[in-house]
């Protein structure tokens, strides 16, 4: 139920030494092929980590025969030197995969570089690298398991996935659990395929999955410097889905992830659902919903079990979504506590001691619809973040 399980691949996850709780901190997946298309989706955020610029650039070669990852730290606001460095992990990697017992034909511009951790400080190449070359002796079919744990930071569990399509899989690993906001989050993640598909259709497929997902999560509207999704096909189950196939398929994975990412989310206690329906546009629902996302009153009101449906409808009202206030509806696990901009079911029917809340918005104004997730604003978050530190 990995990133192995498609043909063609093998993983790894070793302990390097970059965590100080001696936790595995260095991943490396492989792929043997015999195709090495690849796409990548990367943070919205203007100042990238040195490991996204470096893979960004890997990405316009249109192959990537290996992905080496590392947690501990995150590589990022770290200059030059910082640069020279990620540059220095793909040469080395290289290195140690063309000397191995499966001798590969591959240089630094074939692998992609992934880091995850504190903002603002170089890594310890001393402990990195050798940290590739024991991950690269550690390579298997079932190492899946081991890469997702080692990418792991504050995360509480390993995030793994995969779908057997007839022939042919798709597998994935993600960690990631705080920052989780539009324009992807505070995450790495890998997703691999034996499928065969081009360049084109793989980046059109990943493009497509990513804005129904992973763009879709938003735990606190924070976003990460080093956010990377990659998807990789090594064409080794000899089957060439259609393109709305692989579409299908891959974003059945990231939206299986996409929900392990929020449910692990920093300290939440409620995993919510914001359904905005009746929208003039599908741009307006989702803005409505991520605004609702983003909302702290909202957020501490769902943290202390109160079905407050006035402050959803004054977080509605922030947006410039095509609505008229005394239209919408508000409903709270299917309570409609507020008809046409005004109070309705009486709000005590509302059960919020359970884990899972949906927010309804019905904007009354159209056909579109959106969900976008998100958690609540707990005391536990505000502990964890301020006391974070690697």
């Amino acid at each position: 139920m990995t990133v192995t399980q498609p043909k063609g691949f093998r993983a790894s996850g070793v302990a390097a030494g970059l965590k100080p709780s001696g936790l595995t901190d260095v991943a490396l997946v492989v792929n043997d092929g015999p195709d090495f298309t690849a796409a990548g989706v990367f943070t919205g955020n203007r100042v990238k980590a040195a490991p996204v610029l470096w893979s960004q650039q890997v990405l316009k070669g249109g192959i990537v025969r290996a992905v080496v990852l590392n947690s501990g730290g995150a590589n990022a606001c770290t200059g030059t030197q910082g640069f020279r460095d990620t540059h220095a992990t793909a040469e080395h990697t290289a290195a140690v995969l063309r000397g191995g017992p499966r001798p590969q034909m591959i240089g630094a511009g074939d692998v992609a570089v992934c880091s995850t951790g504190l903002i603002g400080e170089l890594l310890p190449m001393d402990k990195l690298l050798p940290g590739v070359a024991a991950a690269a002796k550690e390579l298997s079919a079932d190492g899946g398991p081991r890469a997702a744990e080692a990418i792991m930071t504050t995360d509480t569990v390993a995030k793994n996935a995969v779908l057997q399509k007839e022939g042919w899989s798709v597998g994935g690993i993600a960690k990631g659990a705080g920052m989780l906001a539009p324009a992807l989050a505070t995450m790495l993640v890998v997703i691999t395929t034996d499928a065969s598909a081009d360049n084109e259709v793989l980046d059109a497929a990943l493009r497509e999955a990513t804005r129904l997902t992973f763009d879709r999560i938003d735990a606190d509207g924070c976003m990460s410097t080093n956010d990377t999704v990659l998807l990789l096909a090594s064409g080794a189950s000899d089957v060439q889905p259609t393109p709305a196939e692989l579409t299908a398929a891959v974003t059945e994975v990231c939206h299986n992830l996409a929900q392990q990412l929020i449910a692990d989310a920093e300290g939440a206690t409620k995993h919510v659902a914001i359904e905005v329906k009746g929208a003039a546009s599908e741009a307006d629902a989702v803005e409505v919903g991520r605004t609702v996302a983003r909302n702290n009153l909202v957020k501490t009101a769902l943290f202390g079990n109160d079905p407050n449906w006035g402050r959803i409808l004054a977080a509605v009202g922030t947006t410039a979504a095509r609505f008229e206030p005394d239209r919408v509806d508000v409903a709270i696990n299917d309570i409609w506590i507020c008809k046409g901009g005004a109070a309705a079911e009486d709000r005590s029917k509302v059960d919020l001691s359970g884990r899972d809340v949906k927010i309804t918005v019905n904007l009354r104004e159209g056909e579109m619809e959106a969900t976008i997730w998100t958690t609540d604003l707990s005391h536990a978050y505000v502990h964890e973040n301020s006391a974070y530190s690697s």
